[in-house]
């Protein structure tokens, strides 16, 4: 296995395999179409397939938000036939991790998806979610699954300070929020434990064709939007595809209902949202 996979996937299968004990114990929520679906995206797969070659199995899957938003109790939700723009980059994360790693079966994707989603990889109810995208980034890095691209300066020359309280102020807006007001407690603590955090991004007005972007941001990489919006650090999510005339994002779109590769460059696509402030740089693991 080892000369097989080297020593980096090794290591992954060795992290994911460390899931897949106590996968069995989870509540999994799914319909047969999401397994097949990821089954056969991973019989395809090898450890060279590409982020972006991952993401384009799931095209014109239509746009629904709060699909993890289905049960009375926290569960582990597969939901391959209807995406938004997170889990849409959770979903081809899985599978690039899995495929990382020589893992190829329904378990393996499991374990790889709930350790992306939940904190330290642990399903422990609604809060153990991580419902903020800056959240994960933290998370996921100290998990080694996810690296957090935030040099060179330039084009990392803006400094976003988080002062998160969205959802602590919105409970009404989240369903386990509005009927388990107790909950609310431990997301202003998760919240406040993120307010003060500061973070390199790319502004947008840096969004260019050029060579040190081009060097910078690959394909595949995970965007996810800064914002300006009160209470809150990510607007959006999507992969980074270089096109001849500059980056574009491929991303489960409310515009277009459905994951699309945007036609408009990304930098015509920030300029149409005055709250997107710039991008942070995600890039999966190999």
């Amino acid at each position: 296995m080892k000369d097989k996979i080297g020593i980096k996937g090794l290591l992954l299968a060795l992290l994911l395999s460390h899931f897949s004990c106590f996968i069995c114990e989870a509540q999994v929520t799914y319909q047969k179409a999401d397994s097949i679906k990821i089954c056969q995206v991973l019989k395809a797969a090898n450890r060279q397939t590409t982020v972006l070659t991952l993401a384009r199995q799931f095209m014109d899957v239509p746009y629904v938000g709060q699909t993890l938003e289905v049960n009375d109790n926290e569960q582990l939700v597969v939901n391959t036939r209807q995406l938004d723009c997170t889990t849409l980059v959770e979903t081809v994360a899985a599978l690039k991790l899995c495929a990382q790693a020589d893992k190829h079966q329904w378990s393996d994707y499991l374990a790889a998806l709930r350790s992306l989603r939940y904190r330290q990889g642990v399903l422990d109810g609604y809060t153990s979610r991580l419902h903020y995208f800056s959240d994960w980034i933290r998370d996921n890095v100290q998990m080694q699954l996810v690296k957090d691209i935030h040099q060179p300066n330039p084009p990392f020359s803006a400094l976003q300070r988080l002062n998160i309280n969205f959802m602590s102020t919105h409970p009404e807006s989240y369903r386990s929020l509005k009927e388990h007001p107790e909950q609310v407690l431990v997301i202003r603590q998760q919240e406040k434990d993120l307010t003060g955090r500061s973070y390199q991004y790319i502004p947008k007005s840096a969004i260019k064709n050029t060579q040190l972007l081009r060097q910078t941001i690959k394909d595949g990489d995970i965007l996810a939007i800064t914002c300006n919006k009160k209470g809150l650090d990510i607007a959006h999510l999507g992969f980074a595809v270089w096109r001849k005339d500059g980056l574009h994002l491929l991303n489960a779109s409310q515009l277009h209902k459905k994951v699309v590769e945007e036609p408009m460059t990304l930098y015509q696509y920030m300029l149409q949202h005055k709250t997107f402030t710039g991008i942070r740089v995600v890039r999966i693991k190999e």
